[in-house]
């Protein structure tokens, strides 16, 4: 039988690699935060848009630093609240805190001759209103607002004030008062979670009495109206010095309806940073911590009228706080590592909000430039 002769083999057409669709982080990130990075891109635009024109630019900028910064003060102010009142419908919580804010932001305007920041921009080097503005000014409660979302912790007083200082006297003026309350903070929570812890557990073991609930709407509220009277300051720097029936309403209303979109959103991503601490969903130890940082707070708004970051304030009273209550309870080295870990962390986040406005405020201001050339080389 002959033999089939055997022909060429068949080779398969070449095809085109098909590369496997990979996710990095970032592209997660991008797709799950889509619609707000349009808004921010949005926003920017916006900015770029209307900076040349100051009567529009002061409301646009006076509109995002309102926003971004009641945004990510929340966790300060009202954090501790909204945690530990989830049981409660957000608009009784709106409207109590709401109406405290227009209570507090009209006697400043009556009793201060149209001014709303309880003399706080009548610093030196905040004292005149702008006539102009720069892209940089408008942007920078924007970059506030970006942070916020991705639950950095920035001090707002730093990254909205900073931009428009004509010194960096009043920065640093700024600054000293801000560590300053940093460090009170968190001895003043070390000392008292260090001493009390024990007393602390008992008060917070089964059920709260409702005498909790009422003394904490109490104290938070009293906490709110301190917050204000030191930081209405970041929002108003945008504004006229004294404001007219007219701009008082405008500049009224937008906060009111913010707090309430705020407290509909449940304090938003930034309130994550509140919830990771130990036990601040309990009222009585929200109460407990919403009073000390209220006392603390008060003193300092009696010291001068120096604008400070009371984010500073908030971050050291939770790190004192955090830290006392693993060394009363004598816990194992991991956890006090776990502790220290979160304290560097939060640390680290303020840092970078500061080093971040004062990049914005050397880009934006010559005279700071300028000292700081003569600082160096003359």
């Amino acid at each position: 039988m002959a033999k089939k002769k055997k022909g060429p083999k068949q080779v398969l057409p070449a095809q085109p690699h098909k590369f496997t669709k990979r996710f990095g982080l970032l592209d997660v990130v991008v797709q799950k935060e889509k619609k707000f990075l349009y808004f921010i891109a949005f926003s920017l635009i916006m900015a770029g848009a209307v900076y040349p024109y100051p009567s529009i630019a002061m409301w646009v900028g006076f509109a995002f630093a309102g926003y971004s910064a009641i945004a990510n003060d929340s966790i300060q102010t009202i954090g501790t609240f909204i945690g530990s009142n989830e049981d409660k419908k957000w608009y009784w919580q709106w409207l109590f805190m709401g109406l405290i804010f227009v209570g507090t932001v009209t006697y400043s305007w009556v009793a201060f001759d149209g001014d709303v920041s309880y003399q706080r921009l009548a610093t030196p080097g905040l004292e005149v209103a702008p006539t102009s503005f720069v892209y940089l000014q408008l942007a920078s409660p924007i970059i506030l607002l970006l942070l916020t979302r991705f639950r950095i912790p920035v001090s707002t007083t730093f990254m909205l004030l900073s931009v428009f200082t004509a010194t960096s006297g009043t920065i640093l003026s700024m600054l000293n008062k801000s560590i300053a309350g940093y460090i009170v903070a968190f001895i003043s929570a070390l000392i008292i979670y260090l001493t009390l812890t024990k007393i602390i557990k008992r008060f917070i073991k089964g059920e709260a009495h409702a005498f909790w609930v009422f003394a904490q709407w109490i104290i938070s509220g009293f906490l709110w109206y301190i917050w204000l009277a030191q930081d209405l300051a970041n929002i108003a720097v945008y504004l006229p010095r004294q404001l007219n029936v007219y701009e008082f309403l405008a500049f009224t209303l937008f906060i009111f309806l913010g707090l309430g979109f705020l407290f509909f959103k449940k304090g938003d991503k930034i309130q994550n940073i509140i919830n990771e601490k130990s036990e601040v969903r309990d009222v009585r130890s929200a109460t407990i911590i919403d009073l000390v940082y209220a006392l603390i707070l008060y003193v300092f708004k009696e010291v001068n009228n120096v604008p400070m970051s009371t984010t500073w304030v908030f971050i050291g009273l939770l790190a004192g706080r955090e830290l006392g209550m693993r060394l009363r309870a004598q816990d194992s080295s991991v956890k006090i590592a776990k502790t220290l870990n979160l304290i560097g962390k939060d640390i680290l986040s303020v840092t970078i909000g500061l080093i971040i406005s004062l990049i914005l405020a050397i880009a934006i201001n010559p005279a700071i430039q300028e000292e700081i050339y003569n600082f160096f080389f003359n």
